[in-house]
């Protein structure tokens, strides 16, 4: 069995284009269908975080419009309550060796935008586990992440990598809107990715030998068994 670090932001606003501070966090569907996943299939699912601080969940992500109905929004609930012991203690982002896991797995709500894009601790663990083939699977807002990953000449350790994201006009449609600060698409683009998107609002994902990105909310369950299936050899 492996085992699979979960990065999650540990933010809980973002600052809008207004100067304005919108409430984020992470989406609670994407943790929990991910990490439900993962550990229902007999891996082990670590959750760190920066700074070890307890993530916040996007209440939005919890009302039954945006989970897909009262019932699933409930499963959510049950689910975070359930893993409330792992949620409230995470590891210490900067205090992970990589060495101990086979797999990192980030899932988005718009707190990566935040902290995890210029999260220094994170961009070494990913440069080093992409040096080393390991799987690195973001989904929705979290290759956000991907972008703390550069080197000492600013170079982005994703570029020429195919990849998927939620897309600006998931953004303008359906996320923060226009006042939105930065659009994670664009950004990655203008780093040298090469971004993949499909649809709005329907699953996509992209693997590009040991990078797995997922487009949404939607990916969520898609992305998580793909990396079931790269970790399976």
């Amino acid at each position: 069995m492996a085992n699979i670090l979960m990065v999650v932001s540990a933010a809980d606003s973002l600052t809008m284009r207004d100067g304005s501070e919108h409430p984020t966090g992470y989406w609670a569907e994407e943790l929990v269908v991910s990490h439900q996943t993962l550990r229902n299939a007999g891996h082990t699912v670590h959750i760190a975080t920066p700074g070890g601080a307890k993530p916040t969940v996007d209440q939005v992500s919890l009302a039954a419009e945006s989970a897909g109905g009262e019932d699933r929004a409930d499963s959510f609930r049950a689910y975070l309550s359930e893993i409330d012991a792992e949620l409230s203690a995470p590891l210490v982002l900067a205090d992970v060796e990589l060495s101990g896991y086979d797999a990192i797995v980030m899932p988005g709500g718009h707190g990566p935008m935040s902290d995890l894009y210029r999260d220094a601790d994170l961009g070494r663990l990913l440069t080093a586990a992409n040096a080393d083939g390991k799987i690195i699977a973001p989904f929705c807002h979290g290759p956000a992440g991907l972008l703390s990953a550069t080197d000492d000449a600013g170079k982005f350790a994703f570029a020429g990598r195919r990849l998927t994201v939620f897309t600006n006009e998931e953004e303008l449609g359906g996320g923060t809107g226009p006042n939105t600060p930065w659009f994670v698409e664009d950004v990655l683009k203008e780093k040298g990715a090469v971004v993949e998107n499909a649809a709005a609002w329907s699953s996509h994902v992209v693997r590009d030998g040991n990078l797995i990105s997922g487009q949404n909310p939607q990916s969520s369950e898609d992305v998580a068994k793909e990396v079931l299936r790269a970790v399976a050899g």
